[in-house]
């Protein structure tokens, strides 16, 4: 039997959009919802990566899905951006649900740790990880609200690095109004501690990502 290949791993920011109460729908408000909602954010990211000269990998890895929502795994490269692309879902989501009087919205949580890549059964790019695991434990947080992304200790000081690279985006989300909650913590539903901060947007929008020069793939 050939040795298995070892597997790549990363450390960068994880997103994880969850659409509130996705179970409760009728199959075909789900089918309609979720295709809606893949259109419009697909089109979203084209736009992002057009206005910042970009590909897809370049700033994504990958996307794994739920069912009731999806993890978008950020190109390390774009570490500390994970916070901004996720208020720029919640934005976006605002807006589609003036569309869909049943879409109660979305819950986003952001979270920098290590995942790992394999090759599925079907042949696909897939991963795993504490990085995804932990990323889901943030959105137990009882006090959520629509209008927020929570934001893990790990991810808010990827974000904080990441606007000390780039000072006008910091510069940008003070025009936006961007605020951030005192630290909240919570056990989890195995009685594990967590903690992490609510950061939100008063003047929501869609922000584009840095134009990154990409000399090599390697990271």
């Amino acid at each position: 039997m050939a040795k298995a290949a070892s597997a790549r791993d990363y450390n960068t920011d994880i997103v994880l959009v969850d659409i509130i109460s996705f179970t409760q729908l009728t199959p075909h408000q789900q089918l309609e919802l979720i295709q809606y909602l893949t259109l419009s954010y697909t089109r979203m990211l084209e736009k992002l990566l057009s206005n910042s000269d970009m590909t897809l990998s370049q700033m994504i890895l990958g996307f794994i899905s739920t069912g009731d929502g999806f993890y978008c795994i950020l190109n390390p490269r774009m570490k500390g951006f994970g916070t901004i692309l996720g208020l720029s879902f919640n934005h976006f989501s605002e807006l589609i649900s003036a569309k869909f009087s049943y879409f109660k919205g979305i819950r986003v949580a952001v979270h920098t740790g290590r995942i790992y890549e394999f090759t599925d059964i079907l042949g696909h790019t897939n991963y795993i990880g504490d990085g995804l695991n932990h990323c889901a434990r943030y959105l137990e947080h009882r006090d959520y609200s629509i209008s927020t992304v929570f934001v893990s200790e790990a991810a808010y000081s990827s974000f904080q690095n990441f606007l000390k690279l780039y000072p006008d985006f910091e510069a940008l989300l003070l025009e936006q109004q961007f605020k951030r909650s005192s630290l909240q913590s919570f056990k989890d539903k195995h009685k594990n501690d967590w903690a992490g901060y609510f950061v939100w947007l008063r003047k929501g929008g869609v922000i584009n990502p840095p134009n990154i020069k990409f000399n090599s793939m390697t990271f």
